[in-house]
């Protein structure tokens, strides 16, 4: 169940069935067993472009024979709609379009085309937008600038997304639940910090957060801990570690870390150490070795 306005983001590794489900639900992939619906319709046999659904792939799909602005009217024209320029006038000056709407696809940059691709979908106004891992093939800095733009885009219209993405800090900045898949199964829904905080099994644990959460398998018997980089406090503690490497990230660092003949990562703020350190952790997990889920009896 997704609430009406909300941002539903799925993640999981390659494979694991996002796309599929996305492609499900844009009509694009026909459902196999149980029931697909739309503010309450079902929407099994309904064509994909009867669904009311505006989808936005990684390849932008843009035409590179039409400006900006035939680009992002074009379905409206299609159906004929009456306002065609003035809805594509107001999404342009939202996504900060406006000097481009007379250039070619060609003229843009990644970052421009895949706003065009945005504008093209929220001019129709659908019921839902879908999205197709649509920062995929842009540069860090521009996969920045237009994740915040898709944020402010739903706050300001509050229009019901489902978003795919492999990229879990993609997910936690701008969902407000998250679906974990593996091997087409769903691993836990819930918010960033619930997902974070709270994992429901080893999977979970590892794919959400970065660094990803260490894991010790020689600590108590049946039993895998799991302790997030910054609850990993170095400089005293009840074990002894190595240092092994040193990422510098400016306003902290990731410390490599041997324990006994187990890797770990912390992070850390201030100058990192060298050599031999004391460590203890603030807060851990406990995972059942053989099934993965989270344990809570006591150890």
């Amino acid at each position: 169940d997704i609430a009406d306005g909300e941002f539903v983001v799925l993640v999981g590794p390659s494979g694991c069935g996002k796309s599929t489900l996305l492609r499900c639900i844009a009509g694009l992939e026909d459902i196999s067993t149980g029931e697909l619906r739309i503010d309450g319709v079902r929407v099994n046999d309904v064509a994909p472009r009867d669904r009311d659904v505006a989808m936005v792939f990684q390849s932008y799909a843009l035409y590179p024979h039409m400006t900006v602005r035939e680009n992002m009217g074009f379905a409206l024209r299609l159906k004929r709609a009456p306002d065609v320029a003035a809805r594509v006038d107001e999404a342009a000056r939202q996504l900060g379009l406006g000097p481009l709407l007379d250039r070619y696809p060609k003229e843009l940059s990644g970052g421009q085309r895949q706003r065009v691709a945005m504008g093209r979908a929220i001019v129709r106004r659908p019921k839902v937008f879908l999205f197709d891992e649509p920062l995929s093939n842009l540069d860090a800095s521009l996969r920045t600038s237009v994740r915040v733009e898709l944020k402010r885009q739903h706050q300001a219209l509050r229009t019901t997304t489902v978003y795919v993405t492999h990229d879990q800090t993609e997910a936690l900045t701008l969902a407000d639940r998250i679906v974990v898949l593996n091997q087409g199964i769903v691993q836990q829904v819930g918010t960033p910090d619930e997902l974070y905080s709270e994992p429901r099994n080893r999977f979970v644990a590892g794919f959400i957060g970065s660094p990803a959460m260490n894991f010790l398998e020689r600590v108590e018997p049946g039993v895998v801990i799991g302790v997030r980089p910054e609850a990993v406090i170095v400089g005293a503690g009840p074990h002894e570690a190595h240092v092994e490497v040193v990422e510098r990230l400016g306003f902290e660092s990731h410390v490599h870390l041997r324990l006994g003949d187990e890797s770990l990562v912390a992070r850390m703020e201030g100058s990192p150490p060298e050599g031999r350190v004391r460590l203890a952790f603030s807060r851990s997990y406990r995972f059942d070795r053989s099934t993965g889920e989270r344990r809570t009896d006591a150890p």
